[in-house]
């Protein structure tokens, strides 16, 4: 996992959008890495603004995961998933059918 890790971080700092999904995995699981969250939460971010619909999924359950009383965090995490199942991700569409 060490020498992925390694090759995901030399192609996420040229902006491939995949090895920042990769590594964010890696940091939220500690597999190669130590296990970081807000690092896998950066590199979810960077490639969720690149357009990868697991990504934007992950950030979504995040978001539902960590929601407040108020229901902020649940706005936040249905416009995730709104934006994943655009972009063809089925696992958004289901959490969307739990949350309404």
């Amino acid at each position: 996992h060490e020498r992925s890790v390694e090759y995901y971080t030399r192609a996420a700092g040229l902006g491939d959008v995949t090895s920042h999904f990769n590594l964010a995995n890696a940091y939220q699981n500690g597999q190669g890495v130590e296990r970081d969250e807000k690092r896998a939460i950066n590199h979810w971010e960077e490639a969720a603004i690149g357009g990868h619909p697991g990504a934007r999924f992950n950030l979504g359950a995040i978001e539902e995961h960590n929601r407040r009383a108020d229901g902020s965090q649940a706005d936040r995490a249905v416009r995730h998933y709104i934006i994943a199942a655009n972009l063809g991700h089925d696992g958004s569409l289901e959490q969307l059918k739990k949350l309404y």
